[in-house]
């Protein structure tokens, strides 16, 4: 259950939501992975966890810098999952690789979003002299 905080942006607490879905599918997933791919598991594992944190920054700060940087975060995971699901290391079998995806491009799509809205708003918030910069 998530606990909304008058700060936090609304938008922040759909995709943290979208995207605990994607973490707990894929948790189990890499819990159980064979014990000579430790460090690949490893290292996805921390990279699951990594965005709540960023989604929560951004919410605050209201920054589009913040939201990119949970963009490329999304980006590096897609990366690891295209790896665990390669022949000679299949962590994930095809069926999983593609539900995983496709749970990851929910919040993925629901970022993209808002990262415009952010966008929209900053280009009307500045000095009508200042629009190009």
């Amino acid at each position: 259950m998530i606990v909304r905080d008058d700060n936090t942006s609304i938008d922040a607490l759909a995709i943290v939501e979208k995207y605990e879905a994607f973490v707990n599918y894929l948790y189990p997933i890499l819990q159980n992975a064979p014990r000579k791919h430790g460090v690949i598991r490893d290292v996805v594992l921390a990279a699951l966890f990594s965005p709540i944190g960023g989604l929560y920054h951004a919410a605050k700060s209201k920054q589009v810098s913040r939201l990119h940087a949970v963009d490329a975060e999304f980006a590096t995971l897609r990366s690891h999952l295209r790896f665990l699901s390669q022949g000679h290391i299949k962590i994930l079998t095809p069926k999983q690789h593609v539900a995983a995806l496709a749970m990851l491009s929910e919040p993925g799509k629901m970022l993209g979003t808002w990262l415009r809205k952010l966008k929209e708003s900053d280009v009307r918030a500045r000095p009508v002299g200042q629009a190009g910069k």
